[in-house]
């Protein structure tokens, strides 16, 4: 449909084809660059939910307000990972379309998940250090909402927090679908903050964000209640399960489905 979509935006199947091209990319980048992406992306994260914790922490807001206002504030982690650069594992499980396409092995899918999912860790929860030394937190309430940020997501339940989590990458993915549309930065910005805001607003469970949201409470935490590393890895495990299902089952794979290398698909993209 070029006569729609050839000026202003990708068409689906332009953007299925971006996303495999891009996966194939990922697959191969160097250790050292994808670690160090990695890392970043998680930083990156974090920063978005260091700004959604100040908007918490205001206690005057309305409800559905702080919510909503939280979400879009936290869209700057998403934006900061795909117009600046990074590798994120909530993102990145969309190489799943070029993995069932054979344009990458499974090992290579595997080896960038997990050195990805790893290298996030450390960028967020190193994040969640330096913002602990700045004492930050020490203005208004920011502390008290981080602990109790933190302390809500480890009392989830398994079956709840697996949920949120499948609902929370299915947002996120389809945020980095829109965002894959977009010829501009302008484009890109404003196709992520929609679906962000709203599984901010909602709740949802986002693995890389609870790595520096958990971490950050931990440390801030009173002697008397404490936030256990028990408590931070029973969320992050089925979150993470609930996450891949979201974006690489809900969004990747059906897409694939729809999208999938046919009369109807392009063979390349030309900018």
């Amino acid at each position: 449909m070029p006569e729609i979509y050839g000026v202003d935006a990708y068409s689906p199947p332009q953007i299925a084809e971006k996303i495999e091209a891009v996966g194939v990319k990922k697959a191969h980048l160097p250790l050292l660059q994808m670690t160090a992406l990695g890392v970043l992306a998680g930083g990156f994260i974090g920063l978005g939910a260091l700004f959604f914790t100040v908007v918490a922490s205001d206690a005057t807001l309305p409800f559905a307000t702080s919510r909503v206002l939280g979400g879009v504030v936290f869209s700057l982690g998403l934006i900061l990972v795909v117009i600046a650069g990074a590798e994120l594992f909530t993102g990145n499980n969309l190489m799943v379309m070029a993995w069932v396409q054979g344009r990458i092995p499974t090992l290579l899918l595997l080896r960038n998940l997990a050195v990805v999912y790893v290298a996030n860790l450390v960028g967020a929860a190193g994040l969640a250090v330096l913002v602990y030394w700045s004492e930050h937190w020490r203005l208004g309430d920011i502390g008290a909402a981080a602990v109790k940020i933190a302390a809500g997501k480890v009392a989830l339940p398994f079956a709840a927090a697996f949920f949120r989590g499948v609902l929370c990458n299915l947002l996120v993915c389809l945020a980095v679908w829109l965002a894959m549309a977009g010829r501009s930065v302008t484009d890109k910005v404003l196709a992520i903050v929609f679906p962000i805001a709203a599984f901010v607003a909602c709740g949802f469970e986002h693995c890389v964000a609870n790595m520096y949201l958990i971490p950050l409470g931990m440390l801030l935490a009173p002697a008397e209640a404490p936030i256990g590393i028990g408590g931070f890895v029973a969320n992050l495990v089925p979150v993470t399960l609930g996450n891949l299902v979201g974006g690489a089952g809900m969004v990747g794979l059906v897409y694939y489905l729809i999208y999938g290398r046919g009369p109807s698909r392009p063979a390349q993209i030309s900018e």
